[in-house]
């Protein structure tokens, strides 16, 4: 099942820096872990925004939650997640229906 999902993050402002750093590290980590694994399949920042849009390959619901909840920033991030289909005019769908 393909989610798009948009992450908003909001780290408080006082976060000790090293703190900061180290979530951060941690999170490209985990990012990049499942983007080689096919999960996380897109990523995009959002410009002018501490935030992403994101596309997950995932079993069901169950797995986005796991794969969200995961994520060492998740504590401070505002997520919206998106199901979705395949549009019946997508080129690289195959045949086109009118």
């Amino acid at each position: 099942m393909l989610f798009a999902v948009r992450m908003d993050v909001e780290i408080p402002r006082d976060l000790d820096s090293g703190v900061r750093a180290e979530l951060v590290a941690r999170e490209k980590a985990y990012c990049q872990e499942l983007q080689k694994s096919g999960t996380w399949v897109h990523i995009w920042r959002c410009a002018g925004q501490y935030a992403n849009i994101s596309v997950f390959d995932v079993e069901d619901n169950e797995e986005l939650h796991r794969v969200l909840w995961g994520l060492p920033l998740f504590p401070y991030l505002r997520i919206g997640v998106t199901p979705l289909a395949q549009h019946p005019s997508d080129l690289a769908a195959g045949e086109v229906v009118a």
